[in-house]
């Protein structure tokens, strides 16, 4: 399953370089992330009935070409892998002529929500993300 969320670089975005701040490329990546679990019906609601939430472990970002004010983008969101206890979505920036401005994989943990200690991915969870899954992921 895959997630594209539309956006428009607003003027509070920018930094004293006249581009994007790296920051808030991520902070647009977590916005996508946001967009996938909706689109998967997997909303905070949902973690809560299964008694899990999700910890974001690790970013690893390329940022590829700058974005400027009034840039409209697409973030792309896939699955990338679903292990034991952790699953790695793959995300672009994408610009309206289909060049990537930044990529990322993200790396999260599924945690017991009461224990606060890490756990196995929920059966409906791990069907969203392997369902998601190309051939190369």
């Amino acid at each position: 399953m895959e997630s594209r969320l539309e956006l428009i670089v607003r003027s509070t975005e920018i930094d004293v370089n006249g581009h994007v701040n790296n920051a808030k490329y991520l902070e647009y990546l977590e916005w996508g992330r946001e967009d996938w679990y909706e689109s998967a019906e997997l909303d905070y609601a949902a973690f809560l009935e299964m008694g899990i939430q999700t910890v974001t472990v690790n970013v690893n970002i390329n940022y590829r070409r700058e974005c400027v004010q009034g840039d409209r983008l697409t973030v792309r969101t896939v699955p990338l892998r679903a292990g034991r206890t952790s699953y790695a979505l793959k995300q672009e920036l994408i610009d309206g002529n289909g060049a990537v401005r930044a990529d990322a994989e993200v790396t999260s943990v599924c945690m017991d929500a009461a224990e606060r200690k890490s756990r196995e991915l929920p059966q409906r969870l791990r069907e969203m993300l392997e369902r998601g899954i190309g051939p190369s992921g």
